[in-house]
């Protein structure tokens, strides 16, 4: 049995921060980082039977087209991520009374529907990029052990030296996604490439307001950036701890992201609520 500090319990059994019961999802999650989306995306489902929330963790379980689906908020960064990937696994694969891990492990599914910013001119604000690589600036993997075989390490050493990347960072980390999803998603009319996830959303984004990032051109090197005909898309904070984490658990993951702005030309869309709608409803009717 585990210490009660390693897997902590609410006194009603929930899980610590997503305070859900096993029951409370299905094995179909799509995660959003605002909870002010669940509540948008919720409208689309047909019947929900769970409605849950505790701090930023917004969750709805229901059904679309007789098919049952998890809603749930991460709020922003891979910290959080650390939570609920973790959280969410615990819920079906670790017994919540002993803290055993059950024999049997069940794999979700885990579909990022996010916001982004695009980092090249032809990755226009309103278009949606299915990240087939997230390459992580947040470090978050490197306190896990066993990760080594999930890395995309000719990528990440490629970027390194091209960006030349300072040794007081964190080792950048690129991921793959689910081969089964991005096939699933495969016709469907979204740009593909490689994400960066980054560790903030100022400098760690080459935004300088009263504080300079550490290199003014970051973002023009990433443009320029390929390996074998890969490009990186768009930036965003979140998808390199999905997929390190989910890998690592055996889950399946995939992150589809709307463009909501444009890093190289400046446009950027406001009232980007109709977008995320229409994305919301290709991912629903694919899953």
């Amino acid at each position: 049995m585990q210490k009660k500090t390693e897997l902590i319990t609410n006194r009603d059994g929930s899980i610590f921060h997503l305070k859900l019961l096993p029951g409370d999802i299905s094995d179909k999650i799509i995660i959003v980082g605002d909870p002010g989306r669940v509540e948008m995306l919720s409208s689309l489902l047909h019947e929900i039977r769970v409605r849950k929330e505790n701090r930023e963790f917004r969750t709805v379980t229901g059904t679309y087209d007789s098919e049952e689906v998890t809603i749930i908020s991460s709020g922003i960064g891979t910290d959080n991520i650390d939570i609920l990937i973790n959280e969410l696994d615990a819920l079906i694969n670790i017994d919540l009374d002993t803290g055993v891990a059950k024999k049997d492990p069940v794999s979700l599914t885990l579909i990022r529907l996010g916001t982004s910013g695009g980092l090249r001119g032809d990755v226009p604000a309103g278009s949606f990029v299915l990240t087939e690589t997230a390459v992580g600036f947040d470090g978050l993997l490197h306190f896990y052990e066993g990760y080594d075989w999930l890395l995309d390490t000719l990528l990440s050493d490629a970027l390194v030296y091209y960006l030349e990347w300072p040794d007081t960072l964190a080792y950048p980390y690129a991921v793959n996604a689910s081969k089964e999803l991005v096939q699933l998603f495969g016709n469907e009319n979204f740009i593909k490439g490689i994400t960066i996830s980054a560790p903030g959303f100022y400098a760690p984004q080459g935004r300088s307001l009263r504080l300079a990032a550490f290199d003014n051109e970051i973002n023009k090197k990433l443009s320029e950036f390929s390996l074998k005909g890969r490009i990186i898309c768009n930036y965003e904070m979140e998808s390199s701890a999905i997929y390190g984490l989910s890998g690592l658990l055996g889950h399946k993951a995939l992150t589809i992201c709307a463009v909501i702005g444009n890093r190289v030309t400046g446009e950027f869309i406001h009232d980007y609520k109709p977008v995320i709608n229409e994305l919301a409803l290709k991912i629903l009717k694919v899953i």
